[in-house]
């Protein structure tokens, strides 16, 4: 026989005798009167009252603790504390079930079997739900990171067990599910001390490149974020076509990346230009020979 089909009798069994025994307490509690019943309820809601405010103290004791320890990044301790959220609740539940008088047996019982077949239905929750531990053991990024996901790009704003929530530069918000997340290569540009800011500069043939290098090491000395160790690199990196190419390097906090990267490339033509250099544009030379 099919073991799926045999899953699925097994649990349908379980579920059916569950129901056969919740019908049979609501007859007991008709049986018993309506105050009975209500102290019981009341006795119950107050369980759940106490229970809940178990959890806020818990809770908090653990944010308290999460707060304290070095290793714990705020992804991580807001995974832990809804992990205890859910099985707090999870258990105050089964605590209210059992003490209006529901035998939980049957239900616990059936968790196995019926594991099995959410497993089939739920296997991208499942999966999205693994992939954030292993977001949150590894911690590849921190609320307020600016990374590259896959195709995605965006600041960290928000994660759950499901998924990640980024926001880019011109205020979109992107969700995207854990699992392709963690199947993805993560790139994060903030998690880091200091980045290197990668700008070229292209000259015309003949242009002195002496000058060119002053120049350039001009404005780079003017610029207040860049950091002098490890030291800029301004060196010719290639001989184009068209143009000799410069590859200018300098490092900077993250932060600063972009101020420096735009405002270099708005000055360098103009200061090459104060002496005399000219950037170049594609052209070809044809020669003709008379035959």
């Amino acid at each position: 026989m099919n073991p799926l089909f045999m899953t699925l009798t097994a649990s349908a069994a379980q579920s059916s005798s569950f129901w056969t025994v919740l019908v049979q307490k609501f007859n007991e509690w008709s049986q018993s009167g309506p105050l009975s019943f209500v102290l019981r309820l009341a006795t119950g809601l107050l369980i759940v009252l106490i229970g809940k405010l178990l959890i806020v103290w818990i809770s908090r004791i653990v944010k308290r603790s999460l707060s304290h320890a070095k290793k714990i990044n705020d992804l991580m301790a807001r995974f832990i504390l809804q992990l205890v959220n859910i099985v707090g609740w999870i258990f105050l539940a089964i605590a209210f079930l059992q003490h209006m008088g529901i035998n939980m047996g049957p239900v616990l019982a059936g968790l196995g079997l019926t594991g099995v077949i959410l497993g089939f239905a739920f296997q991208e929750t499942l999966g999205n739900l693994l992939s954030g531990v292993m977001i949150v053991i590894n911690a590849p990024f921190r609320i307020g990171d600016y990374i590259d996901s896959g195709s995605f790009s965006g600041t960290v704003t928000d994660m759950d067990m499901i998924c990640v929530i980024l926001s880019t530069p011109d205020n979109k918000r992107i969700t995207i599910s854990n699992k392709l997340v963690w199947g993805s290569p993560i790139v994060n540009y903030s998690n880091v001390e200091r980045r290197r800011v990668e700008l070229s500069v292209s000259v015309a043939y003949g242009s002195d490149l002496q000058v060119v290098k002053e120049v350039v090491w001009k404005i780079l000395g003017s610029y207040a974020e860049i950091l002098p160790d490890p030291a800029p690199v301004v060196e010719v990196n290639k001989l184009n076509a068209s143009s000799i190419d410069f590859v200018v390097r300098p490092w900077t906090k993250p932060a600063d990346y972009w101020k420096v990267y735009w405002r270099f490339q708005e000055q360098i033509c103009d200061k090459l230009a104060e002496v005399g250099i000219s950037v170049p544009f594609n052209q070809l030379d044809v020669h003709m020979i008379n035959s």
